[in-house]
């Protein structure tokens, strides 16, 4: 089960994701980019020091809208990934598509003025 939660500050707009990403509870972080997206944010972090797992649905999730967020000039940055969940993202290449920081001030400041 996911906990998926946001909020906007300072100009950024924060997703913080705890428990799982799996198919069934995806939907629920895609629907926390696509409200950024329609909300026209330029700048999301998205904070998973609490995600304990991911799918493949929910990598997919981030990789659906990497195009959307470059066609849009929006730009993302991860956090707090944990050593389990990292090794899935090293492997499938993600941390050449996205922005992964090991802290919530390094992808604060990973961001292009």
């Amino acid at each position: 089960m996911a906990d998926i939660s946001t909020e906007n500050k300072d100009g950024i707009h924060f997703i913080t994701v705890n428990g799982e990403i799996d198919a069934g509870s995806s939907i629920y972080l895609d629907d926390a980019l696509k409200a950024a997206l329609e909300n026209d944010e330029k700048k999301i972090v998205a904070d998973l020091s609490g995600l304990h797992y991911i799918s493949s649905a929910g990598l997919g999730v981030f990789i659906s809208h990497l195009d959307e967020f470059k066609l849009k000039n929006i730009q993302l940055a991860l956090f707090g990934i944990n050593e389990t969940v990292k090794q899935v993202f090293d492997i499938l290449g993600l941390e050449k598509l996205l922005t992964i920081e090991k802290t919530k001030e390094e992808a604060i400041n990973s961001f292009d003025e």
